[in-house]
């Protein structure tokens, strides 16, 4: 019985990549991937479906790690919280952003093709859906912050929707203009001063009984 060649596979997701990061996927040649990496069609369908499966497995990790990211924070049991960790949550400092481009950095060219170039295959879509996602965490977060009265009411789902639709834009914008890790994190800090969600909310203390 034949044993598959393993070694095929890194050197194929290598060469998708570098030529779905160059031509996007709709321009991209299953033809030129198979040439830069030595194999045969043959051996691609072995593997995967087609040009569309391919590319979704030079993403797929990467999209996983962001969606589990996004539903570990919009997993908390806010009633627990208390006032004081409550305000907390809406601070936005360096310690609490940088986890997600020390996620995203080692990955960097698997998310550029995610966010950037995925027009024409599943993950399309994957911005919004994941500016949604968000959205509904944020939302759940406000509306208990104002339950509480640490927060004035009246931020509609579509005005955090669109905030949030920014955010996310400025978080991706270092990785996409590929810049060195020291600037990324000087970008981290200024996400965080530019970023103020206190002021978004009129956000304030509560009882310090309650803290």
């Amino acid at each position: 019985m034949a044993v598959a060649d393993k070694s095929i596979d890194p050197r194929l997701l290598k060469c998708a990549r570098e030529e779905f990061l160059k031509k996007g996927f709709p321009k991209a040649e299953l033809k030129v991937i198979c040439e830069n990496a030595g194999i045969t069609t043959g051996a691609v369908y072995k593997r995967y479906k087609g040009k569309e499966d391919l590319f979704c497995a030079t993403v797929a990790q990467i999209a996983d790690m962001l969606t589990a990211f996004c539903d570990s924070r919009s997993s908390v049991d806010l009633k627990a919280l208390t006032d004081e960790q409550l305000y907390d949550s809406w601070i936005m400092t360096y310690d609490t952003m940088i986890p997600i481009y020390k996620m995203v950095y080692p990955q960097r060219e698997s998310f550029i093709l995610l966010t950037q170039k995925s027009a024409g295959t599943r993950y399309e879509d994957f911005n919004h859906e994941f500016v949604n996602k968000m959205c509904c965490a944020y939302e759940q977060y406000y509306l208990e912050t104002v339950r509480r009265g640490l927060a004035q009411e009246g931020l509609t789902r579509e005005e955090l929707h669109t905030l949030l639709s920014s955010f996310w834009t400025c978080i991706c914008e270092p990785i996409v203009h590929d810049l060195g890790w020291d600037k990324v994190e000087e970008h981290c800090h200024v996400i965080c001063r530019f970023f103020n969600w206190k002021d978004v909310i009129m956000l304030k203390k509560g009882n310090t009984d309650n803290v």
